[in-house]
């Protein structure tokens, strides 16, 4: 079954001295995700950053948010809508690793839900676009109940190894997916841009008791330019979550890195808990 978390909401820049909400107010603790324990250790982090150089291999991201028309939405129609985007990977080739879920906080009137799929090469997404199963499922499970979907795909890097490419182990059954997506403005430099991203790779990839996996890139979908850049990270749980983007080394980045260049952002979650395998 999938389950719903609560949202960040959309804001200038994503996060505020005291959270992310909307109010200025701190995260409410209503996610769903099975809570396991974070037991947070610098000398853990430094180790594992410290540790040799490993051999990593490109993957190709997929993100589409949802914008869902909450008066035709049921709670039937939503269950359906979500276990069809999930179980599509079953029917369809190219499909390394996907996830899909609600984004708790309805009252912004922005995005409601958002997918996450991975592919090994450009040439797979393509075909997924085009696929007669993904059209399908849009025309009759999605578009009807959603008046907006946003785009943006990606290349990235992940460990060339089977269970961090397919997200697949005990560490990839649970957590929260966080999604951020961000517009560079013009006056932007190539320099700005990469040293933004770059101190966001290097923050996420040096706190692996928080960190399953991210990834980062500029967005390739020329028809969906809203968005510059996004990055995924999953983290192992909601708590994990909290810590790193209430801490104080996400918060200096962000100021110091991310602010001075950025015209707009998005930053959002869902929880992630094993779903069943049957095909719709």
């Amino acid at each position: 079954m999938i389950h719903q978390a609560l949202a960040l909401p959309r804001l200038a820049h994503p996060f505020l001295t005291r959270g992310f909400g909307s109010s200025g107010g701190v995260f409410l603790h209503q996610s769903r995700t099975k809570n396991q324990g974070v037991a947070f250790s610098a000398a853990d982090d430094d180790r594992f950053a410290s540790s040799k150089s490993i051999q990593t291999r490109k993957v190709v991201e997929h993100v589409c948010l949802l914008k869902a028309k909450q008066s035709l939405l049921s709670e039937e129609k939503e269950k359906d809508m979500l276990d069809y985007l999930y179980t599509s990977q079953y029917q369809m080739r190219g499909i390394v690793a996907i996830s899909v879920g609600s984004i708790g906080d309805k009252s912004s009137g922005d995005f409601t839900h958002a997918l996450f799929v991975r592919f090994q090469r450009k040439e797979d997404l393509e075909m997924f676009y085009e696929n007669p199963l993904f059209l399908k499922v849009l025309n009759e499970h999605v578009t009807p109940f959603c008046h907006g979907l946003t785009n943006v795909d990606y290349e990235s890097e992940v460990e060339d190894d089977i269970l961090s490419i397919f997200r697949k182990g005990e560490e990839y059954n649970y957590g929260e997916e966080f999604v951020l997506l961000v517009t560079f403005a013009k006056n932007a430099s190539e320099k700005n841009i990469k040293d933004a991203m770059d101190s966001f790779a290097q923050l996420t990839s040096s706190l692996p008791s928080l960190v399953v996996q991210s990834t980062q890139g500029s967005n390739f979908n020329n028809s969906s330019k809203e968005f510059t850049h996004a990055a995924v990270v999953r983290f192992r749980s909601f708590d994990a979550m909290e810590i790193f983007v209430e801490g104080r080394e996400y918060k200096d980045m962000w100021r110091s890195q991310f602010e001075p260049f950025v015209e707009k952002s998005v930053a959002l979650h869902f929880s992630v808990d094993p779903v069943g395998t049957d095909v719709m």
